[in-house]
């Protein structure tokens, strides 16, 4: 498989739309999907899980329902985190590379990179890139993507690897 096809360059772009990611939200869930990886995914997810902040950008953790290992959450309305998710289609997609998709662009925070989709409520998915295991977090309308992708980028940079999932 020819990785460079995966491979997320760093557009500049990436850090005016997460400072763009912000108003408000009043869905409240707390239930994630658990995602259902291979069981390399799921020892590096379950690695990542014991290396996440207990508080994300002054926000204190609560993880979703059904608990597991491989989603975690923090704050109200919540951010949430689900690690072993499968590729997002986009990730591949050359317009989103060139720049030319005005819902997806690729980027990097503090070495860790990332496709950001701005969803329909107003929020944004963030997905990792170039890692052994995909990292999904959803960030609601009014949250700080930046803060929240800053205070990320340890843990993932820890307990994911570099490299190419699929």
């Amino acid at each position: 498989m020819n990785s460079s096809r995966h491979r997320l360059y760093g557009l500049p772009a990436l850090a005016v739309l997460i400072a763009a990611a912000g108003c408000s939200s009043s869905d409240d869930s707390t239930a994630a999907a658990v995602p259902s990886p291979d069981a390399a995914a799921v020892k590096l997810c379950r690695d990542l899980d014991g290396a996440l902040p207990g508080k994300l950008a002054g926000l204190s953790r609560k993880d979703p329902r059904p608990a597991s290992a491989l989603t975690a959450g923090w704050g109200s309305p919540v951010i949430i985190l689900r690690c072993g998710v499968p590729r997002p289609p986009k990730m591949i997609d050359p317009k989103v590379a060139e720049g030319r998709d005005p819902d997806a662009v690729a980027g990097g925070v503090n070495g860790v990179d990332w496709l950001m989709e701005r969803q329909s409520n107003g929020g944004y998915r963030f997905t990792t890139a170039n890692r052994r295991a995909y990292v999904e977090v959803v960030v609601p309308e009014g949250q700080d993507s930046s803060t929240i992708l800053v205070g990320l980028a340890p843990a993932v940079k820890k307990a994911i690897p570099e490299g190419i999932a699929d």
